[in-house]
């Protein structure tokens, strides 16, 4: 049976609410589509009892390229919003309810209070609280599920990860960079073969809201039980590629990837640091180079910034250093 499609299926919508008794019978539900979904449709829904946000997986991701994924991503988003709202309360949307038969399912709105991060760092406001803070919490949730054999179990999404993560990022770029795809590949194999903590997948500034409790992650669809170097290679690749589009802000970002790392590694209590430090050193470059030359390119890069992304990247691939001061010190030698 073909996945119904809630942006054209009003009366499907309606049921999920139905079902979850957040709607009363006489009321109508009206969807209304919310900009800034790559992988999913999301959509507000306003009812009496308040405003709900509600999350649809998608087969085919809205990118240039062909990027077809499993739409049952959702059950791994859902479990990882679950777990990890046990552990870091109020910095995940609470799950209020799923729908399995859509691949959907609903969270509080949350409104104009909460700031987008992406949004922010764009505008030129790094702010140090903000990086010390996302860096505090995805210590907490990975020291919290280190080794946790439950979780290995349960989010052992080893097929979708490889299709979410590794496969348009790191093999994509290989393609694009034959010199290149002997060290991208092996970056792939050492990732997927490292399974220690609960990984959320997508630790981007734009899935970060800042709200007045602090910041709340959001879009957990590629959670997946592996490594960490994973989670931090991914959001401190913001603060390299948001200096390659602000110069100007070269130090300060600089300075909130050293806030949120000192924030981070005191709960690293699995592993030695200077083990998963290494492993972050060299995948970062990768996933630098990725985001001008992979499946989902960064929007706000001109070519002239794409360009200096590119050499940038590739000096540090192949230097393939292996602590994050050498990396944040080239990169900042090359956009300052």
């Amino acid at each position: 049976m073909a996945q119904v499609d809630l942006s054209r299926d009003p009366a499907a919508m309606r049921r999920i609410f139905l079902a979850l008794g957040l709607a009363a019978a006489d009321e109508e539900v009206r969807a209304v589509p919310l900009a800034g979904g790559v992988s999913s449709g999301i959509y507000r829904v306003d009812l009496r009892r308040g405003s709900y946000c509600v999350k649809q997986a998608l087969p085919q991701l809205k990118v240039a390229k062909e990027w077809k994924v499993p739409v049952e991503r959702v059950f791994a988003e859902i479990g990882y919003l679950r777990t990890v709202g046990a552990i870091v309360p109020g910095h995940v949307p609470p799950v209020l309810g799923e729908d399995a038969a859509s691949k959907s399912f609903v969270m509080a709105f949350l409104g104009p209070e909460y700031r987008n991060w992406k949004a922010e760092l764009l505008a030129g406001r790094v702010d140090a609280d903000t990086a010390r803070a996302v860096g505090d919490i995805l210590g907490r949730i990975h020291a919290a599920t280190a080794d946790d054999d439950a979780l290995a179990r349960q989010f052992a999404n080893d097929a979708d990860f490889h299709a979410l993560r590794l496969e348009p990022y790191l093999v994509e770029t290989a393609r694009e960079h034959p010199a290149l795809a002997a060290r991208l590949l092996q970056l792939v194999e050492r990732t997927a073969a490292t399974r220690r903590v609960l990984v959320h997948g997508d630790v981007s500034p734009k899935n970060i809201l800042l709200g007045p409790r602090g910041p709340v992650l959001l879009d957990a669809e590629c959670a997946w039980f592996g490594d960490p170097a994973f989670d931090l290679s991914f959001c401190l690749n913001h603060f390299l590629l948001k200096a390659a589009h602000l110069p100007a802000c070269t130090r300060a970002l600089m300075d909130g990837l050293d806030l949120f790392l000192a924030a981070y590694w005191p709960h690293v209590r699995w592993e030695p640091v200077a083990a998963l430090e290494r492993r972050v050193a060299t995948l970062l470059p990768g996933l630098a180079l990725a985001r001008v030359d992979g499946k989902s390119p960064v929007e706000y890069l001109a070519g002239p910034q794409r360009a200096a992304v590119r050499e940038a990247a590739t000096a540090l691939l192949q230097e393939a250093p292996s602590s994050l001061p050498t990396v944040a010190a080239r990169w900042a030698r090359a956009f300052a």
